[in-house]
């Protein structure tokens, strides 16, 4: 690790991933499709939903948000992560850490909340069907996206008060490939347990809640569709349902795996190929979930590769 004698540390060292030279080469060149993939299929899906007037629903308002927010928390950490691969100068600026770790998890933070108003969205759509147009409106609509931008920016910028407010001195090597908190935390010379503490205490709750919303959701939707008379009726029901429940799945699922395990070197590692997943293959799927298990979407891609071509 890079020593400072006890000065104050103005910049990090991103590690990275420990593996030879021609593998980071085979990386950078696997990871920026991945990227590119993802910026064209998220950004094609907020061109899709804004000029075919079809989906102009409150289900496709929230995905064109989530689509926005995936750009978003990729771009924060893909670049450099891909420049990474290629330079031997890994640094980065203590304020350009503090950056990076606020807009990667602002709008990480926002897309779990996405997800839970869209959890809210299908509740309304199967078990209230009839009531679906006044309680979903518009006005609700946005005041649960600027909820879910809301709760994004306030849970990163407590996260990373609490975090900055510690002193970082002597070692400046980040065991990542981005700045994120666990690691950070490491580095820090000051007493880091009423941090931690607090960093337990803000994600617990903000994962608990948004977890309890999207279950009672699925509860409620389950109980509905078992209900219905019609297996067609049944299967409909189920269809609109399945992409939100598949996108949700894999992002808890990823994050479940990335904060429950213990702390050694090994995990570690695994975090580093979790946060891989999490960061930046998760962006690429959730427009594919979306758009191969949509039929309007496809229709709608088909329509404007007919008006381009």
């Amino acid at each position: 690790m890079t020593q400072r004698n006890g000065t104050t540390v103005t910049e990090f060292i991103l590690l990275g991933f420990l593996v030879q030279q021609e593998v980071q080469y085979a990386l950078f060149l696997g990871f920026l499709i991945i990227y590119l993939t993802s910026v064209i299929g998220n950004a094609g899906m907020i061109l899709l939903i804004n000029i075919d007037s079809r989906l102009h629903t409150p289900m496709y308002f929230f995905l064109q948000h989530l689509s926005f927010v995936d750009l978003c928390y990729t771009s924060a950490i893909t670049p450099k992560m891909l420049l990474n691969f290629l330079v031997s100068d890994k640094s980065i600026s203590f304020s350009g850490c503090v950056l990076q770790l606020e807009v990667y998890g602002t709008f990480a933070v926002t897309e779990c909340y996405l997800l839970a108003a869209m959890a809210i969205d299908r509740y309304v759509a199967i078990c209230k069907p009839l009531r679906y147009p006044v309680i979903m409106s518009r006005r609700i609509c946005f005041q649960l996206v600027a909820g879910s931008y809301f709760m994004g920016s306030v849970t990163a910028s407590s996260q990373i008060a609490f975090l900055f407010s510690l002193s970082f001195c002597n070692f400046n090597v980040i065991n990542h490939f981005f700045c994120d908190a666990p690691p950070l935390l490491a580095l820090s010379c000051s007493t880091v347990d009423v941090n931690i503490m607090m960093l337990i205490i803000i994600s617990g709750l903000t994962v608990s809640t948004i977890m309890i919303v999207v279950f009672f959701s699925y509860m409620n939707i389950l109980s509905a569709i078992l209900k219905m008379n019609s297996a067609t009726g049944r299967y409909k029901a189920f269809s609109t349902c399945a992409s939100h429940l598949t996108a949700v799945t894999i992002l808890y699922g990823t994050l479940l795996y990335m904060y429950l395990q213990p702390s050694s070197s090994e995990s570690q590692e695994n975090n580093k190929i979790a946060s891989v997943f999490y960061g930046v293959i998760i962006p690429l799927l959730n427009p594919l979930i979306y758009s191969l298990r949509n039929k309007a979407v496809k229709e709608a891609a088909k329509l404007l590769g007919k008006c381009c071509s």
